[in-house]
């Protein structure tokens, strides 16, 4: 019988991060101080996180060993399996051989607890007793809800308020787990209020979001920030995917020729292709494709220089493809790529053409989600399905040439909580919306003058 599942052991887990920061074609921009536009240093970031995870953003070790505590709770879920999707490829009719790497299979239904449990675990050895935070979609809140419920440490989460009205059952999740979670823009800090002030109707922005948590974290003294993506150490943390991933496609007999991710911040597709990058470099013929929203196009549309990660300016300055961080975008159903930047990591091998952009309209990401539902019987979020929509287009690429290639999707995360998108596409009430180029120069204006 054929094979649908290639899996690994407990002990085959990955004891080491990788941390792709030597192996990069460039050196990474620094982060500068939001004030003085000068470099930042480790002690410029103690105040909002712990000096563990500080160590590991400007390290240059390319290994960072996981530690047992943190190994014990990823065995909940790790290894998590690569899927061959032989029904998919069956009704594409397609000689392209489709894998997943399936991270639905975490507590909290994503890739998300790979930094959770890794961020909970490092503030709890430094005597932090409260973590603030944001979230989108809901998948990163109620991540970090369930890892620093295993710390028994508390959680306090800024949900964007569009993500916060759509998805009450994440809401949920969260408070199941012990978390706290406000609709952002919120009452609770001069970042939300004022913003409330002027837009009584905000709908609300990872951006914002950012800003209180970060303003949280900032005010008092039991308490730190922690992100859910973008920073070095985040997307440290995520390569357990892409090490399992090598290791199950050499099980398969297989090398992989198209990676492709969904983008938002950029943990995911960061967690299954650094590992992969080196062997790129080399010349190993490796396409990385990175998957973002036509309503929120930061690589496609936006610009790789210094920007804030947050509308109140209280973050440092990164060098990444961004649309500006006073950027709105519009409610669309994958909120977790709702967000103006990419990380800078991301951004500096998109900037040298390591991962090639692309963008999609949401109807045509959701009929790529239905089709995988209705094959291989899992309900793709609506982030991960932007990279199933590229899978399935290689695939189709394939049937058209007759090339065998083989094309791994980074499956971020199942859409259970999702049900009223799947809703709105099946009652054809989804709206595409391209953001206007006018409005994203509007938003670039507002940018910082640093090089």
């Amino acid at each position: 019988m054929e094979s649908y599942k290639i899996t690994l052991t407990e002990k085959e887990m990955p004891e080491a991060w990788y941390n792709i920061q030597p192996d990069l074609p460039a050196p990474l921009a620094p982060p500068l101080n939001p004030k003085t536009g000068e470099p930042l240093g480790p002690a410029d970031l103690a105040p909002i996180f712990p000096m563990g995870l500080i160590e590991q953003e400007v390290s240059m070790e390319r290994w960072i060993e996981i530690p047992d505590a943190i190994r014990d709770i990823y065995k909940l879920w790790r290894p998590s399996p690569l899927h061959r999707a032989r029904r998919l490829e069956k009704h594409l009719k397609t000689p392209a051989r489709i894998y997943y790497k399936n991270e639905s299979v975490s507590p909290a239904g994503s890739h998300k607890p790979n930094t959770a449990v890794a961020q909970a675990y490092y503030n709890k050895e430094e005597g932090v007793k409260r973590i603030a935070t944001e979230t989108g979609a809901g998948q990163w809140g109620s991540a970090l809800a369930f890892g620093t419920s295993q710390f028994g440490l508390r959680c306090e989460v800024y949900m964007v308020k569009v993500s916060y009205n759509q998805k009450p059952y994440r809401r949920s999740l969260m408070h199941v787990w012990g978390a706290q979670v406000h609709a952002s823009p919120s009452t609770l800090t001069c970042a939300g209020r004022s913003i409330l002030e002027n837009d009584p109707e905000c709908p609300g922005s990872l951006g914002l979001a950012i800003s209180e948590a970060v303003e949280d974290a900032a005010t008092r003294e039991d308490t730190k920030y922690s992100l859910g993506s973008v920073l070095n150490h985040v997307l440290l943390h995520q390569t357990v995917v892409g090490l399992e991933t090598k290791k199950q496609l050499e099980l398969a007999g297989e090398k992989p020729d198209i990676l492709t991710g969904c983008i938002g911040g950029g943990s995911n597709f960061a967690g299954l292709a650094f590992p992969f990058v080196k062997d790129k470099l080399a010349g190993a013929p490796i396409e990385m494709i990175a998957v973002e929203p036509e309503s929120c196009p930061t690589f496609t549309h936006g610009q790789f220089r210094y920007d804030y990660g947050d509308v109140a300016k209280l973050t440092p300055l990164l060098k990444m493809y961004t649309l500006g961080h006073t950027f709105m975008p519009p409610a669309i159903h994958a909120g977790g790529l709702r967000y103006h930047g990419v990380a800078p990591l991301l951004s500096l091998l998109v900037n040298k053409d390591v991962f090639i952009p692309r963008a999609y309209h949401q109807n045509d990401v959701f009929e790529a989600a239905v089709t995988f539902a209705r094959t291989e019987g899992i309900l793709p979020a609506p982030e991960t399905a932007h990279c199933i929509r590229a899978g399935i287009d290689e695939a189709l690429k394939c049937k058209e040439t007759g090339e065998g290639k083989c094309i791994v999707i980074a499956f971020s995360g199942h859409g259970h909580f999702d049900l009223a998108a799947y809703d709105a596409y099946l009652a054809d009430r989804l709206e595409d919306y391209a953001y206007p180029k006018h409005l994203i120069e509007e938003a670039l204006k507002d940018m910082p003058e640093f090089e």
